[in-house]
């Protein structure tokens, strides 16, 4: 049965909600930045992040809670981001719609290193 809209994962959600996930109790907003500038190595927009979290949030691939506000803030919160569940199966479903696709293709991949 064919997947919603909704279900799909583009490029950098799947990046997001792998770095969530790499961070663990740490996915915060300017950590996950931060971890996609060095291990994806891509510039990310503060904007197109926040849009990004929302969208995984409203798909219910994230859900997030509020830290308590630090002093180092000037008394504001944190949001902590958690994958659920179905955003787990969302990114298990993309990776194997792109492991059927690169199926047969390993060689010529490996090559355009």
């Amino acid at each position: 049965m064919p997947r919603s809209d909704n279900q799909y994962l583009g490029e950098f959600e799947q990046l997001v909600l792998l770095a969530v996930l790499q961070l663990r109790e740490n996915a915060r907003a300017l950590d996950l930045r931060r971890e996609l500038e060095e291990q994806a190595n891509r510039k990310v927009a503060r904007g197109a992040l926040y849009a990004t979290l929302e969208r995984l949030c409203t798909k219910g691939f994230l859900e997030w809670e509020v830290e308590d506000a630090t002093p180092t803030r000037g008394g504001l919160p944190r949001r902590r981001f958690t994958v659920t569940s179905e955003g787990v199966t969302a990114l298990r479903l993309s990776r194997q719609a792109v492991a059927n696709l690169s199926r047969g293709l390993e060689r010529l991949l490996e090559e355009s290193r």
